[in-house]
């Protein structure tokens, strides 16, 4: 399997490989992994799973007391830790991010919510289980732990139509007398479900399976609203699975234990289209060989397909999603007698193999996850290793229907063909940065990227340029916003226009021709006064940048503000921002 693997590498400054396809190999100092991803409203995509973090420095730090040394050692900084990765549709990296969640952890889950945040789901080194809500940049909202007193795993995090969550897991045995609900396992260990609201708030949380050890896996939520679960379940030297039905209460509807001589590991379940499931397992025959078994299955139990894929190298997936077309997109890993590397399908409704392909260089490599985008391309997640080093690494691909790797568009052409994306994703991030202002009625923001001075203390007197010490105030808090924001976005920004406009009562008398020239030279100094103020509040870097964003113009009075055909003349003597995307 010596396929072509063209990295991207991140060391932490991002240095671009000579290939133009989408697939990125984030390369930090010590181990990284990535175990499920999703697109964000603006097309760019969040992946999540965890990263080490230690304190490399030989300072060493005098402690005058045991409080202080024990914060320093055990505190929120350094160790394993959930972390978040944003990757634009140029692949570039807009951010990367440790979620400041208390305790070393691990995130195995990430949902999009309706409000452009994350439910973020995972588990700590000490046993608990934890559901955390960020909001859009990743910053914490709040974070839920939960679990038994012994020790819990979470698997998975399973979006459900309510807007809430599921956790999907194990947990060890609980003989607690004062734990009733876990008083006395099924087994060694048992499939623990928990259900979350939109808010966090938890309605209700049990164990379940068979006498022997159970694992829930993934879930699935069906359009009546039960959930349907798929679990592995060991005993003695049988590696089985079981598939459960709930109902939205977490009242067990059916369990179906499979007790065969194949070894079998469950890796995923999914609803379909249809509204029956698919469920993706492992299956080990017997000469030791793991090749891809898939299940489809109604509510009532019926098995429709029971297929297995013969492939030449020993393979796994571990995640599957299906098309509008009925197609199915799935990732795993594919193992020779040397080396292990990411796997990707396309399949046909009837779970025939379309294409595969294998990416990887001669070590590890995998994919734990995939999401299907709204552009008919698919992104998986995972894991890569190199040659000669044992440092797991993030990796992302971005990934077509015939199993190709997506090119990545120079920026210029994609401009150009998703110019409106442009504009929709810089005002939804304009309407968030001046949220305050807006409700402070100071400023208005269109779709065409304007942004207009509204406030009474913003306009300007009849035939005045100069700014007021009101003005000069707004400006200095704007500008401490809208700067940085343009400088974050200099790839996607071709201009800042800062145009001045004036109301048509000054000096009515005077000709026409005369009273627009002096009205454009008006509004022309009113936009100049404004640029001029910015620029000389700014370090030199920054006026360095701004050089190359800055347009002054005048509109006179031809682009008076009326209401009901009456010119509104205050409201009229403005000016006005606007971005214009490349």
């Amino acid at each position: 399997m010596k396929i072509p693997f063209f990295i991207l590498l991140f060391i932490p400054f991002f240095l671009f490989a000579k290939s133009n396809d989408f697939l990125l190999v984030i390369d930090k100092p010590f181990d990284s992994v990535l175990y499920d991803v999703t697109q964000n409203y603006d097309d760019t995509v969040t992946a999540v799973g965890y990263a080490n973090r230690y304190k490399q420095t030989n300072r060493q730090r005098t402690y005058t007391n045991a409080f202080d040394y024990l914060a320093d050692a055990s505190g929120n900084r350094y160790g394993k830790k959930a972390v978040l990765v944003n990757v634009d549709r140029f692949a570039q990296v807009k951010f990367e991010k440790f979620a400041d969640i208390p305790r070393f952890n691990t995130a195995v889950g990430v949902l999009k919510t309706p409000q452009n945040g994350y439910f973020v789901g995972g588990y700590t080194f000490d046993g608990s289980l934890f559901v955390a809500k960020l909001n859009w940049a990743g910053g914490l909202l709040f974070v839920k732990f939960f679990g038994t007193k012994n020790y819990d795993r979470m698997n998975a995090l399973v979006p459900l139509s309510d807007g809430g969550v599921l956790s999907v897991g194990s947990s060890t045995t609980s003989r607690d007398q004062y734990d009733p609900m876990f008083r006395t396992g099924l087994g060694l260990n048992d499939i623990f479900l928990t259900r979350f609201d939109a808010n966090g708030k938890m309605l209700w949380s049990k164990k379940y399976g068979t006498m022997y050890d159970d694992a829930g896996v993934s879930a699935a939520e069906a359009k009546d609203g039960s959930i349907v679960v798929l679990a592995a379940t060991t005993y003695d030297k049988h590696h089985d699975v079981t598939l459960m039905r709930i109902g939205e209460n977490g009242n067990k509807i059916w369990l179906k234990h499979f007790d065969l001589e194949t070894l079998l590991t469950p890796k995923k379940v999914l609803r379909l289209h249809d509204g029956n499931f698919v469920a993706v397992l492992t299956a080990t025959d017997r000469s030791g060989k793991k090749q891809i078994r898939l299940l489809k299955f109604d509510l009532q139990r019926n098995l429709f397909l029971d297929k297995t894929l013969d492939t030449y190298y020993e393979s796994e997936l571990n995640d599957i999603k299906e098309y509008l077309n009925g197609r199915f997109v799935a990732v795993g890993k594919t193992t020779d007698r040397y080396n292990t590397d990411a796997l990707m399908m396309v399949l046909d409704s009837d779970f025939s193999m379309l294409c595969q392909e294998h990416f990887g260089k001669e070590n590890y490599d995998a994919f734990e996850a995939v999401q299907i985008l709204r552009d008919g391309d698919a992104v998986a997640a995972g894991v890569a290793t190199d040659e000669n080093s044992q440092v797991k690494k993030m990796l992302i691909a971005k990934i077509k229907q015939d199993c190709s790797l997506a090119k990545v568009m120079p920026q210029s052409t994609m401009r150009s063909k998703t110019k409106g994306l442009f504009y929709a994703d810089i005002y939804s991030q304009l309407l968030k940065l001046f949220a305050k202002e807006i409700k402070n009625k100071e400023v208005k923001i269109a779709k065409d990227l304007s942004i207009t001075l509204v406030g009474e203390p913003l306009l300007f007197k009849v035939g005045e340029y100069k700014l007021t010490l009101s003005q000069k105030k707004f400006l200095s808090r704007f500008e401490k916003k809208l700067i940085p924001f343009l400088l974050r976005n200099k790839e996607n920004i071709a201009t800042l226009e800062i145009i001045g406009h004036t109301s048509s009562e000054w000096a009515p008398k005077t000709p026409f021709e005369t009273r627009y020239l002096k009205n454009m030279n008006l509004s022309l100094k009113r936009a100049y006064s404004v640029t001029q103020y910015l620029f000389s509040t700014q370090n030199e870097a920054t006026q360095e940048a701004l050089t190359k964003l800055l347009k002054d113009s005048g509109y006179s009075y031809a682009r008076r503000v009326t209401f009901e055909n009456v010119e509104d003349k205050t409201k009229s003597r403005r000016v006005v921002f606007r971005i214009i995307p490349r």
